[in-house]
Parts: structure tokens; sequence; C-alpha cells
């Protein structure tokens, strides 16, 4: 991600994050006012109050919330700022809801350079007006040099859920097709080579992106839609074999018709990982009757964030509560849960 801001960082006689800036007194109203209030400036944040009031659409809300924690706080493609703001605004997305509003909660560590907070607080900024949200409520806290990672954010957020969408695994059914929005493993696979340094031939950036847009594409083509889910922690694999077990019923996916890029591919090698198993944070997993399948395909293959959507599978009442994987070579094995840690903190 390119940080050469369009916006200068605000004024600050200080060059880091000190204790005061938590005190509650005049440099933590400093902060606010110079620092969030700038970049998230709208009617209802100004205010002022201890929480946001606001006006909701009629209908069914949804509300989510979010902790990120990732290190290191940049890495290709993205940083923790706008991965809260995308990670959120998705996680309201999963339940069939168009977000509208979200809060915005730093933990900062004594010592962070106020350049890199500026940052994270723009590219929040720019992630938020991208999707066409507002951060209309938050908080600061500061900790002590040594007992936060620099920052430390909390998001929740919330949107209404429009007449026609009910989004449950209760509601998968044996026959239903599983549809991935694009490419496996973009974004773990970019927070390990920013971590442990490694350089590839082509840089493998994060995937990070808010995906209402290409919902509110998929939903505009049908409603019919049983389950949206985004495969973060654990990867695919992890996810389908949550959606198994809540759905009782079996899975069944194609190696070969699982997007993975040949870099990120060629990195797994490398880094002994499996791309099944790699976190992503700008992906969506549909799972919806086969008759539906080609039509919404080719409606996300028309937007930028779904080119590389794919058909990987099905839904079945054979073996309920496992996923099975036909490799390349025309076997079957088990595609089990992420046990363990393969990569920590990549959100």
């Amino acid at each position: 991600m390119d940080f050469n801001l369009s916006c200068p960082i605000p004024i600050s006689e200080y060059p880091v994050i000190t204790m005061a800036h938590g005190s509650g007194g005049i440099l933590s109203h400093q902060l606010i006012d110079k620092m969030f209030m700038t970049a998230f400036n709208n009617d209802i944040l100004k205010e002022g109050h201890d929480g946001a009031m606001f006006e909701m659409p009629a209908g069914r809300l949804a509300y989510t919330t979010d902790s990120f924690v990732v290190s290191p706080v940049f890495f290709p493609g993205g940083s923790i700022g706008d991965l809260a703001v995308n990670g959120t605004i998705n996680d309201l997305v999963c339940c069939g809801a168009m977000p509208l509003y979200l809060s915005a909660a730093f933990i900062l560590e004594e010592g962070l350079p106020m350049e890199d907070l500026w940052k994270i607080v723009f590219s929040m900024k720019e992630a938020a007006n991208r999707a066409g949200v507002r951060i209309i409520t938050g908080d600061t806290k500061v900790v002590d040099r040594g007992k936060g990672d620099k920052v430390f954010i909390n998001t929740s957020g919330i949107g209404i859920i429009q007449e026609g969408i009910h989004i449950s695994p209760y509601h998968c059914e044996p026959g239903d097709v599983i549809i991935v929005s694009g490419r496996m493993g973009d974004h773990g696979v970019a927070i390990m080579s920013a971590r442990s340094g490694l350089e590839f031939e082509t840089t493998i950036e994060s995937d990070t992106a808010a995906l209402n847009e290409l919902a509110e594409h998929v939903f505009n083509c049908t409603r019919n839609i049983h389950m949206f889910r985004d495969p973060t922690r654990g990867g695919l694999a992890t996810t389908l074999n949550e959606i198994s077990k809540s759905a009782n019923v079996g899975i069944v996916i194609e190696e070969d018709k699982i997007p993975v890029s040949e870099e990120v591919r060629g990195a797994c090698e490398i880094l002994g990982l499996d791309p099944l198993y790699v976190a992503n944070e700008g992906k969506i997993i549909i799972i919806l009757p086969a008759s539906e399948g080609n039509r919404v395909l080719e409606v996300m293959h028309r937007h930028p964030l779904g080119r590389d959507a794919s058909i990987i599978g099905n839904l079945t009442d054979d073996h309920p509560g496992i996923v099975r994987m036909t490799t390349t070579i025309g076997s079957s094995r088990i595609i089990d849960m992420l046990t363990g840690e393969q990569l920590p903190r990549i959100c």
C-alpha cells in the first residue's frame, strides 16, 4: 500500500504517543480532535457524546464486533487500519447486511510514532470512504511501553438486512454449490513475508478489501443465498469444516477448482504451509442452490473482487460434518479443521 498521504499528518509537538495522551486531559483531547476527528469527521461523530445517536432504516439489523492485533501493522497491500474496517464490514456482509456505521477503539502503546498512527487512521478513513460507511464513535487508551505491540484496534459495526435475505448454515441443503470469490491465501502469505523479511520475485499483497459492493451485486441477482462466510483465520479448510458441522452436511470440493496464485502456491511450498489453511481478508464463500450457481458466478466475474470466482464443490448428505477433497490426481482425502497455530496474529 502506498502511504504517500494526500493529507499531511496533523500538527503535533509530540512525535510519539505518551502516557499523557491516555490521561483524559489536554493531550487526550488534542489527539482526538487533531487525529481522529480530522480523519473521521461527520455530523454524528462531531457531536462528541459518549456514544452515537442516529436514525436507522426499518428492518432487521446485524451487529458485529472484532479486534485486530496483526503484526506487523503495515504489510504489503494494507495496514491494521484498513484491515480493521474491511474485516468488520465483511462480517456484516456475511450476515447478509449492508453496513452503515462503525465504531473504532484504539489501544496505543507508549512510544508509537505519531506518523505511524496517522497512516493507520488515514487508511481507515480511506477504507470507510470506499465502502460508503461512517465511523461514528470510538475510544482511545494508552498502555505502558512494552505492554502492547504498537496498536490494537477494536471495531464494531451495524448494518441493515434487506427483506428476503436469510443467511444461515441451517438453510444449507445437499446439492447446494460452493463458490469462492477469488484466490486463496494471499493475506496470510503477505503477512508472513512481511514478518519474516522474505522476498519473492513478485510481491504478494494482502487481499484486504470490503466486500459489501460485491455482495450487493450478488443480492441484486438473487436473494436465494443460503450461506455467506469469509475464510479468515484457519483459511478455506477450517471455514468449510465449521459450515459442514453447523449445517450437518457433508462437503466435497475439487482441488483443481480452488483458485490459488502460483506465487502463493510457491511461497507456501517454501514455508511449509498449505494454502487451504492460510488466511484471507477479502474473500467470501457463498453457498446457494445449484440452479443459481452459474448465474451468480457470471455476476461476480464482472466485479473486480470476483473476477477469479469459482465453483469449487457442493454439499452432500453423505458423511455429514466431514469435508472431503478430490485431488488433482483423482484420489480423495479428508480435509480436517486446522489444529494448532499455523500463522499467528494475521488479523
